[in-house]
């Protein structure tokens, strides 16, 4: 792979998990405001680690798997991208 290759896929990576986290993460926090649980969401809105445990305390666990992986990828590219 080369120089150049490899800096695009880098960076859709990086763009893709991104968009993919921060779709994660409004999920949870409107489904959270869906179900009544106002404070929740906002915690969990202003302090993004907070989301998805609570998300996870109130049985949303796909939302919580997607935002956990797509945070761990996009971690993943970051590193890829210092390199």
């Amino acid at each position: 792979m080369s120089g150049l290759t490899r800096d695009a896929a880098v960076t859709i990576g990086l763009t893709v998990a991104f968009a993919v986290f921060l779709a994660a993460h409004a999920a949870i926090v409107f489904g959270l405001a869906r179900r009544r649980h106002i404070a929740a969401a906002l915690g969990g809105f202003f302090i993004p680690p907070l989301a998805p445990y609570w998300a996870f305390t109130r049985g949303m666990y796909a939302r919580v798997i997607l935002w956990v992986v797509s945070a761990v990828l996009y971690a993943a590219a970051l590193v890829l991208a210092g390199r």
